[in-house]
């Protein structure tokens, strides 16, 4: 069974480990490249994993099939530029292909999405590379709809990307204990 749950702050390891199998599967669908990711130094993995694993400004996710191995099924990430900041913007998304068409991306976009929930933050934001059907499929079975931006994938000028939101509940709304009246 595929446990997915919050990085712990020492697996740097294992988030370049996950990350290098993203783009070497999928490097299409990511707007950093495999020559930049192999040539971050292990202190940057290590701090990308601490700040992954706590608080409200940045958070990643694990799928884990197996505990001894070094290398997590799938991955996601969630970053706020501020803790005031009301966007999340959901980023290196990613799942093994022998985890595919199990619900992985669906758990783990949603443990992102309750994470999100936990802080101020209002609108989950992504970009999916146009032609990247299942994942845009995933994301509007979640709720997500097109914005109608479009840009240049910053990996591959040659490709597009389209960007998507999720309206949250809002923070005042989530914290309000009863629902607002009805006119």
């Amino acid at each position: 069974m595929v446990e997915v749950r919050r990085i712990r702050p020492d697996e740097g390891p294992a988030l370049r480990a996950v990350r290098i199998a993203a783009l070497t599967d999928t490097p299409s669908a990511f707007g950093a490249n495999l020559a930049e990711t192999l040539a971050l130094p292990d202190a940057a993995w290590a701090t990308r994993a601490h700040r992954g694993a706590a608080g409200d400004e940045i958070a990643t996710f694990f799928a884990v099939d197996d505990p001894g191995d070094p290398v997590p099924v799938g991955v996601v990430a969630g970053l706020r530029d501020s803790p005031a900041d009301p966007v999340v913007e959901l980023v290196s998304m990613w799942t093994a292909p022998s985890a595919r068409a199990q619900g992985v991306a669906r758990r783990l976009v949603a443990e992102l999405l309750a994470w999100a929930r936990s802080t101020p933050a209002t609108t989950v934001r992504l970009w999916v590379t146009d032609g990247n059907a299942p994942a845009a499929r995933l994301y509007a079975a979640l709720g997500f709809q097109p914005t109608g931006e479009r840009q240049p994938l910053p990996s591959d000028p040659a490709l597009t990307e389209s960007r998507m939101e999720l309206h949250l509940v809002s923070w005042e709304e989530r914290r309000c204990p009863t629902p607002p009246a009805r006119p």
